[in-house]
């Protein structure tokens, strides 16, 4: 049976860097289980399209997710990303005391 996942590699960086915003790079790939150079594609990808803003500090980055901007694609393009990480988020927090 071939492997999927619901949210792409793209949703799940974005996920990932708004939960932790320090993350680096190699940890993102480590917990998606893709390449370092892939992860940085995609931020890169994020940042030019206005999803991330990348802030360096010293080695590293901080980033900050612009959640007003609206999903990616034609199904969802009236859903804020914002609304979408505080939906995901509350969720986790409801998942986690439940334990």
């Amino acid at each position: 049976m071939r492997s999927w996942d619901f949210i792409t590699n793209h949703g799940a960086v974005l996920i990932i860097v708004f939960q932790q915003p320090k993350i680096t790079a190699r940890e993102i790939s480590q917990l998606l289980g893709i390449t370092e150079r892939a992860v940085l594609k995609i931020v890169s990808d994020l940042d030019d399209a206005g999803y991330i803003t990348r802030t360096k500090e010293g080695r590293s980055n901080t980033y900050d997710v612009n959640k007003a901007l609206p999903l990616h694609g034609a199904v969802l393009k009236d859903v804020a990303v914002g609304d979408l990480l505080d939906s995901l988020k509350a969720r986790s927090l409801e998942f986690s005391r439940d334990s």
